[in-house]
């Protein structure tokens, strides 16, 4: 579910401090029935496992393959436009408390873990459109559960990057945020 962006600039987060650069682009809410103020490691498990990119449904999948073709052909991926060439890592001015939770490698996914607290986690990943932050939170829910939160933080590269952002819109939106939704809320039940 769609949450506006107070949701997530409203919490205490550590993210805050790092990405103060970052612009919040988009916050959802994923349900996570009997999950409780601990299980936030446990999602984080089920998600790699029944979440991952491989188990994405077929549109998901095609409108990633096509996304990546393009980026093939324009270059807009190309290892000079990524981490450590183009922008900073966000790892590189992350406390030494926070670099520690990990160890940075990318685990098949193409966002670079940052760090991974009990109640909150962090990727970035950049290429020429975009240096874009994943943050997954760890909250109390209405009912007494606790639920997973996702914060897309986003720097634009420029007039393209904020037209590509602009054009991507109503595919996050109308295919994979609720792609996404329901294979992360069916991976804690299967968990």
């Amino acid at each position: 579910m769609k949450l506006p962006r107070t949701a997530h600039t409203e919490r205490p987060w550590r993210i805050h401090d790092l990405a103060r650069d970052f612009e919040t682009e988009d916050v959802w809410s994923f349900r996570t029935p009997g999950a409780g103020p601990d299980d936030f490691p446990a999602m984080l498990a089920a998600m790699r496992t029944g979440g991952g990119f491989a188990n994405q449904s077929l549109p998901v999948r095609l409108l990633f393959a096509i996304r990546w073709k393009l980026g093939a052909l324009l270059g807009w991926d190309k290892d000079k436009a990524g981490l450590g060439t183009r922008v900073t890592p966000l790892r590189d001015r992350t406390p030494p408390d926070l670099r520690a939770t990990v160890d940075g490698a990318s685990d098949g996914s193409p966002f670079t873990p940052v760090y991974e607290l009990p109640d909150e986690a962090a990727r970035e990943l950049a290429n020429r459109t975009v240096h874009t932050i994943m943050h997954l939170g760890w909250v109390p829910s209405g009912d007494g559960d606790h639920e997973l939160r996702m914060a897309v933080l986003v720097k634009p590269n420029g007039r393209f990057g904020r037209l590509y952002m602009a054009l991507i819109a109503p595919f996050r939106y109308l295919i994979v945020y609720p792609a996404l939704t329901r294979q992360w809320e069916r991976a804690w039940r299967d968990r």
